[in-house]
């Protein structure tokens, strides 16, 4: 029995030399200078001293703000909790949120003028941010491009949906119908807070909401989470948007995406080969559908007497 015990005993000794030199091998190969400079949750040499010492802060509130003109009332604290909870999230949400800044260089020029020449205030433009990322972005209930819009909606305002085009990949006549509608929902609820409002939650539940509750101020009204959050997240991207240093955010000169380069053609037979065409006006498919993302499919029919704009990166 005592020769059984000291075998136990030895073997356990030596599993337990085994176990402490795999440990010490093990850390000293994780501590090994690596080529790759990711940080592997062992290697202090690869960790910044900024990313050991990074500092959260609060975020200081506008004395005064408005959303199309109309005021925004500061004073209730739940408006200010709403509005600071919209900033501190898309504050600290880094990489989404500096994509998105560098991307309005490129579309915020697309847009601006077709809210101008429709006499839409120009802040509508950050619908678009929240709405998209400035993307042409699919949802999960098929909503489709910087707007947003359903097939259906798309359809009654104008925009040619089917398998080989559709055209709520066209930032421009998107953003048309986008100010269409909301001029549409202006026309009803006379404000312009909440039209933007029921441009996320439908005109349709905006003014059930107004009847049954007997107010008809955005900031008073109870209506679905996403519509409570809408405006503030509006709001939010229009304070970091107009100072984004204040917010941390800080883009070279260099940094921010430029406007697109191109020429248009009009074409007016059908294009039964894309790839080809665009070879054929010294470019690719890929390209052509960058700068043309409402082109579906890899032929483009047309019908006699009509005809479509095609832009070609210069």
């Amino acid at each position: 029995m005592k020769t059984r015990n000291l075998f136990l005993t030895i073997g356990a000794a030596i599993i337990l030399i085994g176990v402490t030199a795999a440990i010490t091998f093990g850390i000293a190969q994780s501590t090994e200078t690596k080529d790759d400079g990711f940080y592997d949750g062992l290697n202090p040499d690869v960790l910044s001293y900024d990313y050991l010492d990074q500092n959260i802060h609060d975020i200081e509130l506008p004395k005064t703000l408005d959303f199309c003109g109309e005021s925004v009332p500061l004073d209730r604290f739940y408006v200010r909790e709403s509005l600071e909870r919209e900033i501190i999230v898309n504050s600290y949400r880094h990489s989404n949120t500096i994509l998105l800044l560098k991307r309005t260089t490129r579309w915020f020029p697309v847009i601006e003028p077709i809210l101008k020449k429709n006499n839409l205030p120009e802040d509508f433009k950050y619908l678009a941010m929240i709405e998209s990322d400035l993307t042409n972005v699919v949802s999960p209930s098929k909503a489709v491009g910087f707007w947003q819009f359903l097939e259906g909606t798309g359809k009654q305002y104008g925009l040619e949906i089917y398998k080989e085009v559709d055209m709520r990949y066209n930032q421009e006549l998107e953003t048309q119908i986008a100010c269409d509608f909301l001029k549409d929902l202006y026309a009803k609820f006379g404000s312009w807070t909440l039209s933007a409002a029921a441009y996320n939650c439908g005109g349709g539940k905006m003014s059930r909401s107004i009847e049954e509750q007997h107010v008809s101020s955005y900031y008073d009204l109870l209506l679905p989470a996403e519509t409570e959050r809408y405006i503030y997240r509006i709001l939010a991207f229009k304070l970091i948007t107009q100072n984004p240093e204040k917010y941390g955010f800080h883009i070279s000169d260099e940094g921010w995406y430029q406007p697109l380069e191109y020429k248009t053609i009009t074409v007016t037979e059908t294009i039964e080969d894309l790839a080809q065409f665009a070879i054929d006006k010294g470019t690719n498919l890929k390209m052509l559908k960058y700068y043309n993302p409402w082109l579906r499919s890899n032929k483009l029919t047309i019908s006699e007497g009509n005809s479509y704009q095609i832009k070609l990166p210069k």
